[in-house]
């Protein structure tokens, strides 16, 4: 068994409090195979009856992209008219998508309707699916700083049509889509935090005892 010391468990906390959500790219492409390594870390996650449901769907095609990014602006007016004048204001001030700037855009799917594993751990709680496809996420997140490249997590958009524009499989359920490439700055604190939209709580707030 593979034995980490003090220091590889300091490293890894540092990997854990830099990894941040990026909505500020540089235009620099990903070297080649960048994006390869990162998915086959993803696929290392583990999975309900290694079912191994994630998909990735890189989207070169430029009608494509222009097709999301007016989807997301769509969206985006959206949730700007449901909120009051004042937050309103403030949300309108945020930047919330790299999806002009970032050279890499992909998105990951669920395939709902896989057989891998033969549906082990998937009958009491078929949702196990798509939280396995979060873990992947979350390990290719993590590798993707290690390397200081950036993710930026798109969730302003409207699935049905995202499915469509990208033309996948009926029983594949989006779960994400993703910027990827060198952020343009780095910082431990969410930008969100810095905005003074949110602040993060601390764990004790969230822990209950039995």
């Amino acid at each position: 068994m593979t034995a980490f010391d003090d220091s590889f468990r300091r490293q890894l906390r540092e990997l854990f409090i830099w990894r941040r959500d990026v909505r500020r790219f540089r235009p620099d492409p990903l070297p080649a195979g960048a994006l390869e390594r990162l998915i086959d870390i993803a696929c290392l996650s583990p999975s309900v009856g290694l079912s191994q449901p994630w998909r990735f769907v890189l989207i070169e095609d430029d009608a494509r992209r222009t097709a999301v990014i007016e989807d997301f602006k769509a969206c985006n007016a959206e949730a700007l008219s449901s909120y009051s004048v004042e937050r309103a204001a403030r949300y309108a001030a945020l930047k919330l998508s790299g999806l002009t700037e970032a050279p890499v855009h992909l998105a990951v799917f669920a395939d709902k309707a896989s057989d891998i594993g033969h549906g082990l751990g998937r009958a009491t709680m078929p949702e196990t699916t798509e939280y396995s496809v979060v873990a992947a996420i979350t390990a290719m997140w993590l590798a993707a700083r290690a390397e200081g490249i950036g993710l930026g997590w798109v969730s302003i958009l409207n699935p049905e049509r995202i499915h469509a524009i990208l033309d996948v499989p009926p029983s594949w359920k989006f779960i994400g889509y993703f910027c990827i490439g060198y952020p343009q700055e780095e910082c431990a604190r969410p930008e969100l935090e810095r905005a003074d939209w949110e602040h993060r709580r601390p764990a004790a707030e969230f822990t209950i005892r039995r």
